[in-house]
């Protein structure tokens, strides 16, 4: 590859782009900073936020599959800048994704925030690790109910953060449920306030509010 971003942008890609007429502005992308070929101190950051991702390999027919992977955030981890690993919890045992990997080692992980509007592709190869202990239990996150298979390893070879163009924005029930406990707990404590103030008023003063 020439520039990163060619592990995307094959011929037929930019004929296309050429056709259309966006091939000038990524040209001028390749040649002026083009795409990151390892994970960078903020991009680590926005992965260990993450609670869902997903995961696209295909099989040795090229026949394409994407699974999604989730957990507690930081179950994907940034074991160094150019490579990702998470733990592989007990699933419906369909092996779909352990297989395409054993035939073909490309992947693409696909990351999204939809709080914050905002997704990460990634390019690489992946592996499946089953005989290292110590990687297993360092990947597994901690107090998490989920039984521990293996470890999945991807190794990075290009990333684009994209705009957030058509994403909706969505939140985790979780945050969502801690917003409105601090609005409750907020709205509770203004009004001990007021009944303070009422209590403490001379029986004609006017309280606003």
């Amino acid at each position: 590859m020439t520039y990163p971003s060619d592990i995307a942008f094959t011929p037929t890609v930019k004929s296309i782009q050429a056709r259309e007429g966006s091939r000038r502005a990524y040209a001028r992308m390749e040649e002026e900073h083009s795409w990151r070929t390892s994970v960078t101190p903020d991009i680590e950051a926005f992965i260990a936020q993450q609670t869902s991702v997903f995961l696209a390999t295909a099989n040795r027919e090229m026949q394409p599959y994407i699974q999604h992977r989730g957990g507690p955030a930081g179950f994907l981890k940034t074991l160094d800048e150019s490579t990702i690993g998470f733990a592989d919890f007990s699933g419906n045992r369909q092996y779909v994704t352990i297989g395409n990997l054993a035939d073909n080692p490309k992947a693409c992980l696909f990351v999204i925030d939809y709080s914050r509007r905002r997704r990460v592709k990634i390019w690489g190869t992946s592996r499946v690790v089953e005989d290292d202990a110590e990687l297993i239990a360092r990947l597994a996150p901690k107090d998490y109910a989920a039984r521990v298979e293996r470890a999945i390893l991807f190794s990075v070879l290009a990333l684009d953060v994209n705009c957030p163009s058509h994403i909706p924005q969505r939140f985790e029930a979780a945050d969502v449920a801690a917003a409105l406990a601090e609005r409750d707990a907020r709205i509770a404590a203004l009004e001990a306030q007021v009944n303070e103030l009422r209590a403490s008023a001379d029986p004609g003063a006017v309280i606003s509010i």
